[in-house]
């Protein structure tokens, strides 16, 4: 058992005071549960060939394939042959349903609501957001350890949440139901 195995690294260059793929080795070495390369300020052309790098690091770095996920951009997820893909829920929900040919499909949720819609769309897996206080999120309040509970125990697919995920919280998180949890700040800045 790895003590990140329960984690989701979600990537941001801008958190990284050194290398990025340098950091990508580093965390993949830590075994976490998967890694979405999320970088939302890149252009398509910028992303394609940093997806590919990390892709291949995340599949050749670790003596176990570290599942990645390409963020939002479905047309570069297929050009990869990227199996998984996280699309926030607004994107999710104006496709209408799943996109097809992916073997995991993650999305968002903020509320009750949003899990079951999430649900009705064919989402795999929910990242639940926003749990604590969060410097990426400055001044959004966290709903929580009792909002996780009340997810997780109506939702039939793995739940992670996010916003304020540390190693001295995530048990406290899969206490209240949660498969786990995915961390930024954490990861990116790890030394």
């Amino acid at each position: 058992m790895h003590p990140y195995e329960n984690l989701i690294a979600v990537t941001d260059r801008g958190l990284c005071s050194g290398d990025f793929l340098t950091q990508i080795k580093k965390i993949v070495s830590l075994h976490p549960h998967s890694l979405i390369l999320r970088e939302r300020d890149l252009p398509d052309g910028e992303y394609l060939p940093l997806a590919r790098q990390v892709q291949a690091i995340c599949e050749k770095e670790a003596d176990v394939k570290v599942p990645f996920f390409v963020h939002s951009r479905i047309g570069i997820a297929r050009q990869i042959g990227c199996p998984n893909l996280h699309l926030p829920l607004p994107a999710l929900s104006a496709l209408g349903s799943r996109p097809e040919g992916f073997a995991c499909v993650s999305t968002t949720s903020h509320s009750m609501e949003d899990m079951q819609q999430a649900l009705a769309l064919g989402a795999d897996l929910i990242i639940l957001g926003t749990i604590f206080e969060t410097e990426c999120k400055k001044g959004l309040r966290g709903r929580g350890l009792a909002f996780v509970e009340e997810i997780c125990s109506a939702c039939p697919v793995p739940v992670y949440a996010i916003g304020g995920i540390k190693e001295s919280n995530i048990d406290a998180v899969m206490a209240a139901g949660a498969a786990g949890g995915c961390m930024m700040s954490g990861f990116m800045k790890k030394q």
